[in-house]
């Protein structure tokens, strides 16, 4: 087991946060979040951007949850400008964790991030930390997404938007009348989605692309 040095973080530990076997560096990113050593926040936002282990990165959020927010959230923050995708991705993904609703102007930011996986994760995030009264602001935004991207990029947009209630309705309606078939049918499918939770979505979906590409729904 990984302790605890005096004047640094355990060296033997911040090795093994790079070590070549995944299983190696997934424990090393537990003792990190048993520890609670806030020497160690830099190294961990640090190793979130390259990591390629989905199971090793959400252990390196889950080490970040465990430091003062004081300190982990400027970093986070900062990733958020970053060239590398997963950096910014793992950051929104640890802001959502944390909970802070401060955070929710640079979240809002990158909801059309040009790269999926952060738009994907910004999405989460924003129906996460939308401050209360704000949720039409990014129903609206989030709207501006519909057909964009694999069946899944559209599933995940629909439950971020599900998950604002009401004020979704206003822009289902109008992305419901939109001259691009594509955007109709991901506005349907994600109505049927929020009157039909258990309903499934590509079923819908694929309905839906029918319906707006025949204008029947026989």
């Amino acid at each position: 087991m990984f302790t605890t040095g005096y004047g640094e973080p355990d060296a033997r530990l911040v090795a093994a946060l790079t070590a070549s076997e995944s299983s190696v560096r997934l424990r090393a990113a537990l003792a990190a979040g048993t520890q609670k050593d806030a020497r160690l926040a830099e190294i961990l936002v640090d190793r979130c951007a390259v990591e390629p282990d989905f199971f090793v990165r959400d252990m390196l959020t889950w080490a970040l949850c465990r430091l003062p927010a004081e300190i982990t959230l400027p970093m986070l923050l900062g990733e958020l400008d970053s060239d590398i995708a997963q950096a910014r991705s793992q950051a929104l993904h640890t802001l959502s964790k944390i909970g802070d609703s401060s955070a929710w102007p640079r979240v809002a930011a990158l909801l059309h991030d040009a790269d999926e996986e952060v738009a994907l994760s910004a999405w989460r995030a924003g129906a996460v930390l939308v401050p209360p009264g704000s949720e039409s602001v990014l129903a609206t935004e989030l709207a501006k997404e519909f057909g964009r991207g694999s069946h899944s990029v559209q599933r995940s947009l629909s439950r971020a938007l599900a998950g604002l209630g009401e004020p979704v309705e206003p822009v289902l309606a109008t992305a419901a009348a939109s001259a691009d078939p594509h955007i109709r049918a991901h506005a349907e499918a994600t109505g049927r989605l929020i009157s039909d939770p258990e309903s499934g979505f590509t079923l819908s979906l694929e309905f839906a692309k029918r319906v707006a590409a025949t204008g029947t729904d026989s």
